[in-house]
């Protein structure tokens, strides 16, 4: 209390700044335009795409040498049917979740601290689906006749499954990866027009002013552009919520012990914003750094992730906890084995790193010196997500190796293509992350102008 106000911790005079003081509107479109406009592209960009392309060309060529081979080069057998690419496709999904959750949720609760990192995050998120829409196309085996999915009139009346939750998953991950690129491209025209009116060569001016659409900044434009992002906001907001909640169908409906379990949606979204904001940091500590962008990406807003990060560790740590009280509670004795045998079985170490990584390690997060401290932060956030692949293999691998029948039991050994291609998905993300950060503005310019002190003098 000071002189009768109340001060409260959403009080501007107790919370750090969004921009560094001594910034202006003429130093943001500097800073966010120079890494564009470079007049020449530096070494350890090249370097670090090469690396990303050779990665994501070798993803490429497992694809081919798979479909010519067959799945047979693959570590799954019977009973482990589901492998390392249904791994990969869940993870890849959850780290998508923080794209549309930054962007439109915390757009719509009108949080201000949002503005620096969406772009971001919008762009994590298209270039996550679209790694994870690579495995389940090549999972389904014969991947020439991958249109049998669509539910087309056919002369041989074959109908897709309409009440099976792999469908579900075509239709949910598609709408949520059109919805989530609409908003991401809606987003940039303001700063894609910066770009075109800041353009030296011919080139550059006509595919900016192209993906511009022609925006001039006028207040009919202005008023169009707010209700369309506004609507497309509210839109993409249940797809958070629905696109997890549909991939843990997958799993839920089943009658293998340590899947059928009505915890799996809630379960599965939390764990996906987990993932998606430690990636986020991931991504923003090194690149905020390279680019220069400090001033802009502070320590507050990486501080606000950070506590977002911890308070979903909580919320997947009490997952993990309510489904060995579940299955003790429930009496099932099939169900109780599952879970011993996951953190006592052959793949006990897994289980362990998967509780360290995600439970344990992002309990630092308490201690403000490491929300604060880059490297720190960075770490932890790598850790994470290598516990969130972890939790995906736990569920999958784990709970196929051993069911109801001791005598239908088997292992799970990935093979060199698992790995690779695990390998080559990690390449082609970062391949097209380098592009980004190249071409296009990594801050939304527009979105910070309205939150910095100058636009409310």
């Amino acid at each position: 209390m000071a002189h009768g106000i109340a001060v409260t911790d959403e009080d501007p005079r107790q919370r750090a700044p969004l921009t560094t003081p001594d910034q202006d509107f003429r130093s943001l479109t500097e800073t966010v335009s120079s890494a564009t406009e470079l007049p020449r592209t530096p070494l350890a960009w090249y370097v670090a795409f090469a690396v990303s392309v050779a990665l994501s060309g070798m993803l490429f060529a497992l694809v081919g040498y798979l479909i010519v081979t067959g799945v047979g080069v693959w570590g799954n057998n019977m009973p482990v049917a589901w492998g390392f690419p249904i791994v990969n496709f869940v993870f890849w999904i959850g780290i998508g979740h923080a794209g549309t959750l930054i962007s439109a949720i915390l757009f719509l609760f009108r949080q201000k601290w949002r503005t620096s990192i969406n772009r971001f995050a919008e762009a994590m998120t298209i270039f996550a689906v679209a790694c994870a829409g690579i495995f389940p196309a090549i999972h389904i085996g014969r991947i020439w006749f991958v249109y049998w999915l669509a539910p087309y009139p056919n002369q041989m009346a074959i109908w897709p499954n309409f009440r099976s939750p792999l469908l579900w998953d075509v239709v949910a991950v598609s709408t949520y990866g059109l919805t989530s690129a609409l908003f991401w491209y809606l987003g940039m025209i303001p700063d894609l027009a910066t770009l075109r009116d800041r353009a030296t060569g011919v080139i550059r001016r006509l595919a900016y002013g192209t993906f511009a659409l022609g925006w001039r900044g006028s207040g009919r434009q202005w008023l169009v552009y707010e209700r369309a992002y506004l609507l497309l906001a509210a839109l993409a907001t249940p797809l958070v919520l629905s696109v997890h909640s549909v991939v843990s169908f997958d799993f839920a409906v089943a009658q293998l012990p340590g899947w059928h379990t009505t915890i799996f949606p809630p379960y599965f979204v939390a764990g996906a914003i987990f993932s998606g904001f430690a990636m986020v940091v991931t991504l923003m500590v090194p690149a905020r750094a390279y680019f220069g962008l400090k001033d802009f990406v502070t320590i507050r807003h990486l501080d606000n992730m950070n506590k977002i990060i911890l308070a979903t560790s909580w919320m997947v740590a009490y997952a993990y906890s309510i489904e060995w009280f579940i299955a003790w509670y429930g009496g099932n004795p099939y169900e109780q084995f599952a879970f011993i045998n996951r953190a006592l079985g052959p793949y006990a170490w897994a289980y362990w790193v998967m509780v360290g990584c995600n439970v344990i390690a992002p309990q630092a997060f308490w201690f403000r010196w490491v929300r604060t401290t880059p490297w720190a932060m960075w770490i932890i956030a790598v850790l994470v997500n290598v516990g969130m692949w972890f939790e995906r293999f736990v569920i999958i691998v784990i709970s196929l190796t051993r069911d109801f029948l001791p005598s239908s039991w088997g292992g799970f050994m990935p093979t060199e293509v698992d790995l690779l291609m695990l390998l080559g998905s990690f390449g082609m993300f970062f391949m097209l992350f380098l592009l980004f950060c190249r071409w296009l503005p990594m801050v939304a310019m527009a979105e910070v102008k309205a939150v910095m002190p100058q636009s409310h003098e």
